[in-house]
């Protein structure tokens, strides 16, 4: 550590320069730096408004647009030279914008702190974020409305503790998917609203004594208002937290999707099979085609609700207002962003090239007794009590069991033998077309009602 006084923007209480390891240590240029567009944003909005009252001249605020305008050009054509000895993406840019501009950039910090300008920044920044993947979410949300009108009169088995249980289309099994996503989609939506309240004019932590217009700001940059208080302002980060939280329960719903479609892929199902493009071979085995981006994404969910620890654990000791702690929430933040879309929009790539293997899927439906409940409904129709249903069905299938057939392949007078109200008609409830159609309400399984509901979906969506 050298001594002699310190060059930093603040460093005017200081007598001692800081030393090359805290310097190290302490930069976040080198990942900050990617919110040099909101921070550019803000900082015009800012002297804009420092100009319309009076704290700042015409000329002054005009050279800093314009400033700050050419920075972002040459950031953009990577010509911009980030220097970590500035500390962060604020520094550098305030920095650069003084000494081409001179005096008039000095002028640009009255009125706020970094405190409030990074809380600016940051939610600027997942505010573009969380719009860019609701469009990556509507897209993927589309390919999987294809799909199902595609497969909806395809039969396959569903299940319960991974068991089958009745028949059901595949189609409807694309929609539940849908209905993860947009259930995602809205509780994005729903975080973008409390991310979208300007801190800045927080300043520190108290405010400032300058007469600012932070409504003025707000309208420059789209936010819906203002914070409400100085203090809580400067040191929120649920907003970060919130979106991390919903990011990580859509990774759990893309991993249940990754799941499905790494069984479904297997030999021992053969429901789908994957794109080449999208699978890997092994090193040493030359038959092996691998699930990668199924096995991806379900890995990546750990990663992302990871992130989410992070914020959380990172927030729980922090006494009001600011702290540098803070400093540590813009990794985990943007590792989120990454992830998430990165794995919506490979799925948006691979749900469109999904091969369904009918046959397989109606085979593995037949083979597990399925219709069984078919059978129970069919005898409490006949007005057989469900629970005295439930149990000459059940001793069906024992039977069906012993004999190694299906519960169709039994004769008329098998079937009688376990209840004398089973007639004739009985072999039409329990095919899996006939199970299928029999379920047509709205949300049910029938083709009739998974087109339905694509149509609705089609309307809603404008898809």
């Amino acid at each position: 550590m050298s001594s002699g006084g310190n060059s930093k923007l603040w460093g005017g209480r200081f007598t001692e320069s800081t030393s090359d390891l805290m310097e190290a240590f302490s930069e976040s240029v080198s990942f900050d730096r990617r919110l040099y567009r909101q921070d550019i944003a803000g900082s015009q909005a800012h002297a804009r408004m420092l100009e319309k009252v009076g704290v700042l001249g015409a000329e002054d605020a005009k050279a800093i647009v314009e400033g700050l305008d050419a920075i972002r050009a040459e950031i953009e054509a990577g010509r911009f030279e980030w220097k970590s000895q500035l500390e962060d993406v604020h520094m550098n840019i305030e920095s650069e914008l003084t000494r081409r501009i001179g005096e008039a950039g000095k002028r640009l910090h009255t009125g706020r702190s970094r405190n409030d300008q990074v809380a600016t920044d940051v939610r600027l920044y997942l505010r573009d974020a969380i719009d860019d993947l609701v469009g990556v979410i509507d897209r993927l949300a589309l390919a999987l409305l294809d799909l199902a009108e595609r497969e909806a009169d395809t039969v396959m088995p569903g299940f319960t503790h991974l068991q089958v249980a009745q028949p059901v289309t595949f189609g409807h099994h694309m929609l539940a998917w849908r209905e993860q996503l947009m259930r995602d989609r809205s509780r994005l939506l729903d975080a973008r609203r409390r991310t979208n309240v300007l801190p800045l004019g927080s300043a520190a932590l108290a405010g400032t004594v300058y007469p600012i217009d932070r409504a003025f700001v707000a309208g420059l940059l789209g936010f819906d208002g203002v914070t409400e208080n100085s203090l809580d302002a400067v040191s929120d980060r649920d907003f970060a937290i919130e979106f991390c939280a919903c990011a990580s329960l859509l990774m759990v719903h893309l991993s249940r999707w990754s799941e499905e479609l790494i069984l479904w892929s297997t030999p021992m199902f053969g429901f789908v099979a994957l794109p080449d493009r999208f699978c890997t071979g092994s090193s040493i085995m030359p038959q092996k085609k691998n699930p990668d981006v199924p096995e991806l994404v379900r890995g990546k969910t750990g990663r992302v609700i990871g992130d989410l620890q992070a914020l959380l654990v990172l927030m729980k000791g922090q006494p009001l207002a600011y702290n540098r702690d803070n400093q540590e929430d813009k990794e985990p933040l943007f590792d989120a962003i990454d992830t998430v879309s990165a794995c919506l929009r490979i799925y948006g790539e691979l749900v469109p090239s999904i091969a369904v293997r009918r046959d397989r899927c109606a085979a593995a439906a037949a083979a597990g007794y399925s219709t069984a409940t078919d059978l129970a409904d069919y005898l409490v129709k006949k007005g057989l009590p469900f629970r005295d249903a439930h149990h000459a069905v059940g001793s069906a299938v024992a039977r069906a069991v012993v004999v190694g057939c299906e519960l169709s392949d039994l004769s008329l007078d098998e079937l009688r033998g376990f209840s004398p109200l089973i007639e004739a008609d009985v072999y039409e409830r329990i095919t899996l077309q006939g199970s299928l159609a029999a379920r047509n309400h709205i949300g049910a399984t029938s083709p009739e009602q998974v087109r339905a509901a694509i149509a609705r979906a089609r309307k809603s969506t404008g898809g």
